[in-house]
């Protein structure tokens, strides 16, 4: 026999079982129980946070133990009692299984192998890219082979080069190899031949003179040279008298004066001898001394005879110092704990000797100790997290009468969360509810428990064309609807995006390359070009730029036209004049006024090239024969000096000379300087045979002096 208000507090529980137990199956439990599979699943998928697994236990821990309390608050029957502890039994499975062992190790593997999967998708894009550059470079030399197979069909195949120097002969510029027919066909073309010799497309031409060279000797009389080419279409040949290179001088010498001259010339003093190269072990060494060539004349150090240096081998007869080196690592000793408790790993260490070989002491100067420590620590980065027993909190404030209306129970939840059990630590021990007496009003509408923490973000930066989210989670269960309550309206998930991370690195990428463009020309030889550019994809944030050396973005090939370029003419140099005379007769030694011409051509002009540009190309002047004609005349100073003859060594022992002539100018007086109505300038024709008289005593009218000449270029 129970009193009145106890029987109806089980009057009120038993209501609250019937209703829990009809509740399974209704609308809104299935709801909340879908909910809960979904939650499930995301947790056994991994896609949880560690806050949101807490969550999920801490609300089975609450479930379980508001059931518990109401039983043992409560006389129920057997049957009833039965149900509960059924239903108890398979709730702290769940709970249990969620921190197991086993499904710890299934969530690491799907972990790992998530992970895996990532680096094997990075390593496959690698790899595409590695095979498309491959396969550009195949192609590149695809092409190469093509031009390459052509010319060795072809012998007349060569370099071909865009410009030749003029003054150098060498070509500049190189295209590629073609035949040389098709590089020709530009006349400003040059092109190698097997000897890697410079040939020029164009007609021939004849070089400046290149600078003159140094003096032969530093002090006193020497000679210097310059020189001069002849190259061009035909090939010269100073061999074949028709070729214009073979009148042509190409060397020439002339003498010089060098004023360095050295004096008073000796060497100084020996100066000590140096250590010894060995300090120890009474093995062979070498020391050395040194002197300096002293002299008035700058320039002279190298001018005296003999050696500078001297060098004697030498002993040193005591022991070397033997420096230190370490042994091999002792073994690791044990980890300082079994397992990682907070932050700081557990540590372990390893020792090492000075010993192969040990530093000698008994050596001037002693051996040098090893370097470094002779012991080392390491991280145990492998031991397993120690065990956490769980610690309960303060209990919270008391959640809803559990009847709608009238007396009933209240209850007060604590958590295990000071701290949580983790590790395989111990749950808290004893109840996690208490319970009061209360009066509830009814209908209970639903209410929102707080957010949970927000979830680690969907990845470590903002991918390229994606987007990194983060979730958090709240459930309706603050307090959960009953009797007839409304449920939570909004959303129990909320998405984030991580806007805080910076962007992924997007490393370039080469695109395809361009098709070939046409040829570079419209005449002769040329290039085509074929460029790709760093797009697939552009390097972002901080991205590696494509691979390769600068100017990869690039390739060119030569090609050929098939077609000549335009030849322009050219003048070709003036003839001779011509006999001076007057209406076709002789005025040879007259002082009658006559007329010479003399003209040009325009050469070389092919293939429509453009005529050479307006000039005159016939020359007429006034002039007066005066070739051979005996002449008074009067001295003057002296003319150029001729070149040296020969120009070089040859062998043959000849002496070299050159020679000047003192000027004797012819009195033309006679002659008028200006001819007929036009007044043109007189000009002389011929050499005259002039008399000048004798010279003052002792001076002549011919020098002649010699020349210290080289050796003959070899080509």
């Amino acid at each position: 026999m129970v009193s009145e208000s106890t029987q109806s507090l089980l009057d009120s529980f038993l209501s609250s079982l019937e209703q829990y137990q009809n509740a399974m199956v209704s609308e809104s439990t299935q709801s909340l129980l879908d909910s809960f599979l979904s939650s499930l699943e995301q947790y056994q998928n991994a896609m949880v946070s560690e806050s949101t697994q807490s969550l999920l236990d801490s609300f089975w821990s609450s479930t379980r133990m508001l059931c518990l309390e109401q039983y043992q608050n409560a006389m129920v029957s057997e049957s009833t009692q039965s149900l509960l502890d059924s239903f108890l039994s398979s709730l702290e499975q769940y709970q249990n299984a969620m921190v197991s062992e086993s499904t710890q190790s299934l969530l690491d593997s799907f972990l790992s192998s998530l992970e895996h999967r990532k680096r094997r998708e990075e390593k496959r894009r690698e790899e595409t890219r590695r095979d498309e550059t491959r396969r550009d470079e195949k192609m590149e030399s695809i092409l190469l082979l093509i031009v390459l197979s052509h010319c060795l069909h072809n012998t007349e195949c060569a370099r071909c080069f865009q410009s030749v120097d003029q003054s150098s002969g060498r070509c500049e510029d190189e295209l590629g190899e073609v035949e040389i027919d098709d590089c020709c066909q530009n006349r400003n073309y040059g092109y190698h031949d097997g000897a890697g010799v410079c040939h020029y497309c164009g007609p021939l031409v004849i070089s400046q003179w290149s600078t003159w060279g140094q003096c032969s000797v530093l002090c006193g009389d020497g000679g210097r040279s310059r020189t001069r080419k002849c190259f061009g279409v035909p090939e010269p040949t100073r061999s074949d008298p028709k070729s214009p290179c073979h009148i042509l001088n190409s060397f020439q010498t002339e003498p010089c004066n060098s004023t360095t001259c050295c004096s008073a010339v000796e060497w100084g003093e020996w100066s000590s001898w140096s250590e010894c190269s060995v300090s120890c072990g009474g093995v062979g060494g070498v020391q050395q001394r040194r002197r300096v060539c002293l002299s008035e004349g700058e320039g002279c150090a190298d001018t005296c005879v003999g050696d500078s240096s001297q060098s004697q081998a030498c002993v040193v007869d005591k022991p070397c110092p033997v420096h230190g080196s370490w042994g091999t690592w002792g073994q690791w000793t044990q980890c300082s704990a079994p397992c990682v408790s907070g932050s700081d790993p557990p540590t372990r260490s390893r020792e090492r000797d000075c010993d192969s070989p040990t530093p000698s002491s008994d050596t001037v100067p002693p051996g040098d100790s090893c370097p470094g420590e002779n012991y080392d620590t390491a991280s145990c980065t492998d031991l397993p997290n120690c065990p956490v027993d769980g610690g309960w909190g303060s209990y919270g404030p008391p959640d809803p009468c559990s009847v709608s209306c009238g007396e009933g129970l209240q209850l007060s939840i604590r958590q295990c969360d000071t701290p949580t059990p983790k590790y395989g630590g111990k749950p808290c021990a004893g109840p996690s509810t208490k319970t009061g007496v209360c009066n509830t009003p009814c209908p209970v509408h639903g209410g929102w428990t707080g957010w949970s923490i927000w979830s680690e973000c969907s990845t470590s930066c903002i991918p390229e064309g994606g987007a990194s989210t983060r979730t958090r989670h709240r459930s309706c269960t603050n307090p959960a609807p009953s009797l007839g309550g409304t449920p939570c309206t909004g959303d129990e998930r909320e998405t984030d995006h991580c806007v805080h991370l910076s962007h992924c690195a997007v490393n370039g990428g080469w695109g395809l390359w361009s098709s070939w463009s046409g040829c570079s020309v419209t005449c002769g030889a040329g290039l085509q070009r074929s460029v790709r550019h760093c797009d697939s994809p552009t390097p972002k944030h901080r991205g590696l730029p494509c691979p390769g050396a600068l100017g990869a973005g690039s390739r060119t090939i030569a090609c050929t036209t098939r077609t000549h370029c335009p030849v322009d003419g050219v003048w070709s140099d003036w003839t001779e004049w011509s006999a001076c005379e007057f209406g076709g007769r002789s005025i040879l030694c007259l002082t009658r006024a006559g007329t010479r011409d003399r003209s040009k051509q325009c050469l070389h002009r092919d293939y429509k090239g453009r005529h050479c540009p307006e000039d005159k190309q016939l020359e007429t002047q006034g002039c007066y024969d005066v070739d051979a004609c005996p002449l008074t005349g009067s001295w003057a100073g002296w003319g150029e000096w001729s070149p040296c003859k020969p120009s070089c060594e040859t062998g043959s022992g000849k002496r070299s000379r050159r020679n000047r002539q003192r000027i004797c100018n012819p009195d033309l007086s006679g002659y008028k300087p200006t001819i007929g109505k036009k007044r043109l300038e007189a000009h002389f024709s011929g050499d005259p045979l002039t008399d000048c008289g004798d010279l003052p005593d002792g001076e002549v009218d011919t020098e002649v002096q010699t020349c210290i000449i080289p050796a003959c270029p070899s080509n």
